[in-house]
């Protein structure tokens, strides 16, 4: 019996040290200045290609002119070997130099209209109407690298 409230005590002060425990952020850790956005996708069973049909046409083709242009650093599809597991079965990313990147630019935006022109705008706006058919959103995020120390 002295053992087990022996063991119970250490146990409950091991949980009270290191709830106490905290970090600080720049000694303890830094947060990176790349800014990655991610949207997680839930693809519907055996539309895999024709989802990827449709953002090769599209989306793929204004991250690399983006790119191109030097507005974001990279992107990247990911596709999940489980389809059928979990909320969402492929991600779309891009990643930015930093966060002011992000801001809205008229200029910016101008010269990548000009860049894209109105036929890719136009298939794009087609291509697009069609993923409510083979896709679901199912989130949204904006990820910073955490550098520990």
């Amino acid at each position: 019996m002295k053992y087990i409230v022996l063991i119970i005590g250490l146990c409950s002060l091991l949980f009270a040290v290191s709830s106490q425990a905290e970090l600080e952020i720049y000694k303890d850790y830094d947060i990176g200045k790349e800014v990655t956005s991610m949207t997680t996708v839930r693809i519907d069973p055996n539309m895999e290609d024709v989802y990827l049909e449709g953002l090769r046409e599209s989306w793929v083709k204004a991250v690399r002119l983006q790119k191109e242009l030097g507005y974001i650093k990279d992107w990247k599809i990911f596709a999940s070997e489980l389809p059928q597991s979990g909320e969402f079965n492929m991600v779309l990313m891009v990643m930015f130099e930093n966060s002011a990147d992000l801001e809205p630019n008229q200029e910016k935006y101008k010269k990548f209209m000009k860049s894209w022109g109105q036929a890719n705008q136009d298939n794009s706006r087609k291509i697009t109407k069609t993923y409510p058919n083979v896709r679901t959103l199912t989130g949204e995020y904006r990820l910073r690298e955490i550098i520990m120390k």
